[in-house]
């Protein structure tokens, strides 16, 4: 709009009688009717000089002495943007030349609740105009975009005065909303190994991701598996969202070799988030195990061996101790478990005993000790054959059951009687 200004000291129009000073006004005179003549000219008027005329009737001009022009313009184009936490946000602002004096800045949120984001005098390290730097193009980075940058954004323009600046222009804002990629998935698991038929339960975790909605997927050897409970809560900064999600398996001795997978899908990912879990690392299989006697009493001063078979268990860490009468025997070395097809373990531990008369009756025992579990024991007694001239009493015993023996004894009963006979007849004639 035209702006009035007072007249330059050189017409010394604010002198001369008859004509409205800087700050008077020129009292409203209605238009002349058809017909009328036009009034004729003050002698006020007629006196001044053609230059002052001049100068006055420019005076009078619209714009001329204003601070804006009327073709001053503030653009700032983006309505809406959606950034990736990390990246460059670009925002957009320009201006026309002929504006007034005073700078342009970046504000975040308005009345009370505004920030400066962007001074030409100063700024965050993370904020930067363009490199084209000129006096009409105002565009500036965000670097590193964070959460908390999400909110409206305005350019505005700003008029100097005495004291201080005042509003001149402001752009229509731009509405900057920032998705967060999820974080890397945890996996927590049971502090204790779990044996077969019982259950477990896992826990999946990400957090720092926008907006909300998001998507857990549980399987276990590619097969889905339920999940038991998922939450997603909002995170310490209020501009980001945290997720909890549980699945409980019941585990078998076949999950040596089982995956458990936790897989993770956001709009901001162009491929999910997986974190996997073997089994094994959760699993515990006891061993069976069985020991091996000797069938019946053992010969006096003979070898007999003791053997102790422990099977099937996971994982591969046991120990295996002999003890005679409750005392620990020094067997030397153990050997060292073997991985079955299946991916457990078995061992297989022998002592060698000589069975001499002290240790007629003594109890040998297999001690197995699997992952600090309680110990599980097998016990065998060595029995030691009787000495004697005639063998051991197991020997004799064994003579004795023989069917020779017998059919020898009667056909000697029966020569004897023979003979008997004989010498009786002969007694007799």
């Amino acid at each position: 709009m035209p702006v009035d200004v007072a007249m330059p000291p050189i017409c010394g129009l604010a002198s001369l009688e008859g004509f409205p000073g800087p700050h008077q006004v020129e009292p409203h005179q209605a238009a002349p009717s058809r017909g009328m003549k036009p009034l004729a000219m003050t002698p006020v008027t007629q006196a001044l000089p053609l230059a002052c005329l001049m100068l006055f009737q420019l005076c009078r001009v619209p714009g001329v002495g204003a601070q804006v022009g009327p073709g001053f313009e503030l653009r700032q184009p983006q309505k809406e943007m959606s950034v990736i936490a990390g990246e460059t946000l670009t925002l957009t602002c320009t201006v026309t030349a002929g504006g007034p004096l005073g700078p342009v800045k970046w504000l975040k949120g308005w009345d009370s609740g505004s920030e400066i984001i962007y001074d030409q005098k100063s700024s965050s390290s993370r904020v930067t105009r363009t490199p084209d730097v000129s006096n009409t193009d105002f565009t500036i980075l965000i670097r590193d975009v964070r959460p908390e940058d999400a909110g409206t954004y305005y350019c505005v323009k700003l008029r100097k005065t005495a004291t201080s600046e005042e509003l001149h222009r402001r752009g229509e804002g731009t509405v900057v909303s920032v998705q967060a990629r999820p974080s890397t998935p945890t996996l927590s698991r049971p502090s204790r190994r779990v044996e077969p038929g019982k259950t477990a339960s896992f826990t999946c975790k990400t957090g720092g991701f926008f907006p909300r909605d998001i998507s857990v997927r549980w399987s276990k050897n590619g097969a889905p598996a339920e999940a038991e409970l998922t939450n997603v809560t909002p995170g310490p900064s209020n501009f980001t969202y945290n997720m909890s999600s549980t699945v409980t398996v019941t585990l078998q001795k076949g999950d040596v070799r089982s995956e458990l997978s936790c897989e993770v899908q956001h709009a901001t990912l162009t491929a999910p988030l997986n974190r996997s879990y073997h089994l094994s690392q959760i699993l515990r299989v006891p061993p069976s195990v069985v020991m091996a006697e000797p069938q019946g009493p053992v010969g006096l001063n003979k070898t007999v061996s003791f053997t102790c078979d422990v099977q099937g268990f996971y994982p591969g860490n046991v120990t295996v101790t002999w003890l005679e009468n409750g005392t620990e025997m020094n067997t030397g070395s153990s050997p060292q478990p073997t991985e079955t097809p299946e991916g457990l373990f078995e061992l297989r531990s022998t002592v060698v005993v000589q069975a001499v008369q002290e240790k007629n009756g003594s109890v040998f025992t297999c001690r197995v000790v699997h992952e600090g579990q309680d110990p599980i024991s097998r016990n065998a007694v060595l029995w030691v054959a009787a000495s004697g001239q005639q063998g051991s009493s197991w020997e004799g015993a064994h003579f004795l059951s023989s069917p020779g023996l017998w059919l020898g004894l009667l056909l000697e009963k029966a020569i004897l009687s023979l003979v008997l006979f004989f010498l009786f007849k002969r007694w007799q004639a």
